[in-house]
């Protein structure tokens, strides 16, 4: 019963419990600025140019952050890492309440970002410990089912918390929120024994890592896919006020649904893949299947955007539609790092490819608020948007070409297993 694999079943769900409701709270933290800046008196503090330029700093923090603490949590361990990210992030949260203009703001984001990159990192390590491979694409979906569902919980919470409270009290009893899993955590992780000795050995360097075709080439597809994502999460709330003219309240009651279909995304994802793997598919191929169609799904509403959104339900739809894509994708993805890299360094590899998730977060969210600002100003508001629609269309369809052609095989890097087995002999004959 000690063995991580064998103990009861509750436990491993406690523990992708946590990680669950850190996704949720990093994305409760991340999107509700973006709500509270798009209405009332921060949108007078807030400009478009301002609010894509502050969205940069939080994706060249973000950037930053990647490159080390993938890294660092595997070393740390996931119990420490984990807690360090929550500590940054959440402090960072509750700086936005004291924040004046819109430098200050940039500067809280920064720091946002700069915790809020090692959620995914740690969150692998964390389903890497206690699921089994066939098992992960679920475990995945499941915990990043909180992006989704933090997503949905953002717009009705801050509106609700903003009329009552005021906006800088919003960010005081999030950050609230935040504290409570930190000490909650801390006292309860801990990594399974049977984990402790095939997850421990050797991190490979990130150069080496990044001289692989798969890393390389999948931290490439994240920077074309990933701000697909940010531009659902961070511009629907300013899209519904520019073109739809809703008032805070009703974002909070409507921006829920596109975020509810993604959460579904999470799920149905992560399980199509282990449904067709136990009907014979290999694994391999099932996530290239699984992805392919994930991605496909990104593509079409993005790129028919312009033709068919004749109303606030049909936009609705539209996001709902590319946010059940994106998250189905993410499952699948978070599922075949480890698949591919060893163990001991899945979280570096997920922290490495979101270096290319922050860059191109960095900047198509530039891009995104000059491109707003100069086609509104010059025509109107849905043509500009227009713009961002297929322009982020045209991304996903580079993203998937890059997963499907050119990511290279989906088993496990032969040159890198052996890397680490190498590494573990000589560890073991230093020893003897």
């Amino acid at each position: 019963m000690n063995s991580g694999f064998n103990r009861p079943l509750r436990m491993r769900w406690v523990m992708l419990g946590f990680a669950f409701l850190a996704t949720v709270l990093n994305y409760v933290h991340r999107l509700s600025f973006n709500y509270l800046s798009s209405i009332g008196e921060l949108r007078h503090i807030i400009s478009d140019k301002d609010f894509g330029y502050i969205g940069a700093a939080f994706f060249v923090a973000y950037t930053l952050s990647n490159a080390f603490s993938g890294i660092a949590i595997d070393r740390l361990g996931t119990r420490i890492g984990y807690a360090l990210c929550m500590l940054i992030w959440n402090t960072a949260g509750l700086f936005h309440a004291f924040a004046k203009n819109p430098f200050q703001f940039g500067v809280a984001r920064f720091f946002l970002g700069t915790g809020e990159a090692g959620n995914w990192p740690a969150a692998l390590k964390l389903t890497t410990e206690w699921f089994l491979p066939r098992q992960r694409s679920t475990a995945s979906g499941i915990f990043n089912a909180g992006s989704a569902l933090g997503s949905i919980i953002v717009p009705p919470l801050v509106a609700y918390t903003a009329i009552r409270y005021g906006w800088r009290e919003t960010f005081i009893i999030l950050a609230a929120a935040g504290y409570v899993w930190l000490i909650a955590f801390w006292f309860i992780y801990y990594t399974p024994e049977r984990t402790l000795n095939s997850v421990k050995p050797k991190v490979i360097p990130p150069m080496t890592l990044l001289k692989t075709r798969f890393v390389s080439m999948f931290t490439l597809s994240k920077f074309f896919l990933d701000p697909i994502w940010y531009f659902v999460t961070f511009w629907i709330g300013r899209y519904l006020v520019d073109v739809h003219h809703f008032s805070l309240k009703q974002i909070g009651w409507y921006a829920m649904f596109p975020f509810i279909v993604a959460d579904v995304g999470n799920i149905l994802g992560g399980y199509f893949t282990q449904f067709i793997i136990e009907r014979g598919i290999p694994i391999p191929e099932a996530r290239r299947i699984a992805l392919g169609v994930s991605i496909g799904i990104m593509v079409i509403p993005l790129l028919m955007a312009p033709f068919v959104i004749t109303s606030p339900v049909s936009a609705l739809i539209i996001f709902a539609t590319v946010g059940f894509g994106y998250t189905s994708y993410t499952a699948n993805s978070l599922a075949l790092v480890p698949d591919v890299i060893p163990e001991s360094s899945a979280a570096s590899v997920w922290g490495l490819g979101s270096i290319g998730s922050g860059l191109g977060g960095a900047l198509f969210q530039s891009l995104s608020g000059i491109t707003i600002a100069y086609i509104s100003t010059r025509y109107n508001y849905i043509v500009g948007y227009n713009y961002l629609f297929v322009g982020y269309g045209i991304l996903a369809l580079i993203g998937l070409i890059i997963v499907l052609f050119l990511l290279g095989s989906f088993r496990k890097n032969e040159q890198l297993q052996a890397y680490v087995s190498t590494a573990e002999l000589q560890s073991n004959s230093s020893l003897a």
